[in-house]
């Protein structure tokens, strides 16, 4: 299902299938997942459609808690064009952006949001928060959400339940070493 809000109707390069961007993105989790980071990514597109940057989370890598796929693609992005407004610009990625990276989008002047899965536990794309619709904040960027939205949340699911299934057995060999002198 597909959630869209605040999206202008004409027709432009930015309106070409979301899903081969999302799928981009979802590379990107990927590679996250197998760096045993949370599986989301995120990939810049600009006006013309070309990938500015693209980026996983990274923030067990760098131990910096501002290390999410969004923040990183932005920066790169902001360094890419030498500027820190990402004008005419389109951001995927593959779960809906947190609170951090809502204000981010915002003060970067992002056109466009377009994430895979809401999160309703820290999403402010929609599902907790709605920024892009906070008429107090100077920019509202658009925002589509629900593209590729199955594997999208399989791989954000599919990481958390084998983390708790290591996190299960570790408790259970812990427990079953104690009892054995």
């Amino acid at each position: 299902m597909e959630i869209t809000r605040n999206i202008k109707r004409e027709q432009s390069p930015m309106d070409w299938d979301h899903r081969i961007y999302m799928q981009k993105a979802l590379e990107q989790a990927e590679i996250a997942a197998r760096n045993n980071e949370v599986p989301v990514g995120a990939v810049l597109v600009d006006e013309r459609g070309l990938t500015i940057s693209r980026a996983c989370n990274r923030t067990c890598a760098k131990n910096d808690p501002t290390a999410h796929a969004e923040i990183l693609a932005l920066r790169q992005g902001a360094l890419q064009r030498l500027n820190y407004r990402l004008l005419n610009t389109t951001l995927y990625v593959t779960i809906e952006p947190c609170i951090m990276c809502m204000g981010a989008i915002v003060h970067a002047r992002v056109a466009r949001v377009v994430f895979g899965a809401p999160d309703p536990k820290w999403g402010a794309a929609g599902s907790l928060y709605h920024f892009a619709g906070d008429d107090r904040l100077n920019h509202q960027p658009s925002v589509v959400g629900g593209i590729l939205v199955h594997p999208s949340r399989l791989l954000i699911q599919d990481f958390f339940r084998s983390k708790r299934a290591r996190a299960k057995s570790a408790r259970m060999r812990n427990r079953h070493g104690s009892q054995n002198p």
